[in-house]
């Protein structure tokens, strides 16, 4: 059996169809090719996506915890479980890597050793900090949360949005998300999409991802190339109405979830975005591992540290998105643009390291 020396926990609510739990995994291996055992904890039994045998995984409940009354003192005694829990089947962790706010508030209130945030999206944009009328008592709830631990960010972007919405509260560091190029280029072979010469956009309907922009956007197009949508989400029925709305239902394409979205990026002509925010925007450099051209809004963080210039569009205007749509059916190939290498698991995995080796 494979020796190793130091080991690092992941935790996360569930392995349920997100970028931040894909990450977790593409991470994970990045560890384990450094040395490390990989351990993922996550708190209900969801998971969407096929694990990897190098890494254990852990499920701790947190339902039987959910009747106790009021949040703070809920994740409080949680979280005295969940240490307990650690310290009984795993030790104490080299690092501890929290993803996303439910395990944040939780492990805020831990006791163990070594734990680091990851911030995985543009918060002062998430939780609508310029509109919302809780604003200030909910930054006072995440600045308690956040000054508690280091916090590594998903791209500069999402950084300087931290440090803006908060204030320098913790050390941080911004680390782009992890892809493991040679998987994605072995999942985009599993299997050839029935369709041909087409424009992919894949992502959650969700508020974030603008699908309503995309529509309005490409009904303004000459429309030479079908447009597929991949996943699922609350809003999927209101822009299926909204095709039929603009009278170009027989042109937009629903997939649902795909576990792997990968054949349908590398088999597209284009993949496009138009995302008002992104925490890195992972299915940008997925793209690119795969040689898909890519065209995407210029969102506060991701997109630009990810592609040129001439391959951004900006936000919300769907008049000049219509017109880089036109262009990208025209001639693809003028927005293709190269992986960058540094994004491979190993490597972003040693920048984790040397982060939370500083911060000790």
């Amino acid at each position: 059996m494979k020796q190793h020396t130091k080991v690092v926990l992941f935790v996360i609510n569930c392995l349920q169809g997100g970028g931040a739990e894909r990450v977790v995994l593409t991470l994970g291996q990045g560890f384990y090719e450094l040395g490390y055992e990989v351990h993922i904890l996550r708190f209900k039994p969801l998971v969407e996506y096929t694990l990897n045998d190098n890494l254990n995984y852990h499920l701790f409940k947190f339902k039987p915890y959910k009747l106790i009354p009021g949040i703070e003192r809920r994740h409080k005694i949680f979280a005295r479980a969940v240490d307990n829990y650690v310290l009984d089947n795993i030790g104490q962790p080299d690092i501890i890597l929290s993803n996303l706010v439910h395990s944040d508030s939780i492990l805020s209130h831990s006791k163990l050793q070594n734990i680091t945030y990851v911030i995985h999206n543009t918060l002062s944009l998430l939780y609508k900090f310029h509109k919302a009328s809780h604003a200030n008592k909910l930054k006072s709830r995440l600045i308690n949360m956040y000054s508690k631990h280091p916090c590594i960010c998903v791209s500069s972007g999402a950084e300087t949005d931290f440090i803006e919405s908060f204030g320098n509260i913790t050390p941080t560091t911004a680390i782009h998300n992890p892809i493991d190029r040679d998987n994605i280029q072995k999942l985009a072979e599993v299997f050839v999409p029935q369709y041909q010469d087409y424009i992919i956009h894949v992502g959650s309907f969700k508020e974030a991802k603008r699908h309503d922009i995309l529509l309005k956007a490409y009904a303004q197009t000459n429309q030479s190339l079908p447009l597929l949508l991949l996943g699922e989400g609350k809003r999927k029925d209101d822009i299926r109405k909204l095709a039929v709305a603009l009278n170009i239902q027989d042109k937009v394409v629903f997939l649902g979830f795909y576990e792997n979205p990968f054949p349908y990026i590398k088999h597209a002509k284009f993949k496009i975005l138009t995302s008002d925010w992104e925490g890195f925007a992972l299915v940008i450099a997925e793209s690119l591992a795969l040689g898909t051209p890519v065209i995407s809004t210029d969102c506060p963080s991701g997109p630009s540290e990810l592609l040129p210039k001439n391959n951004l569009m900006p936000m919300r205007d769907v008049e000049a998105i219509a017109e880089k749509m036109n262009q990208a059916m025209e001639n693809p190939q003028q927005f293709q643009s190269a992986f960058d290498e540094s994004l491979l698991p190993s490597k972003i995995a040693k920048k984790y390291i040397e982060f939370t080796d500083t911060v000790k």
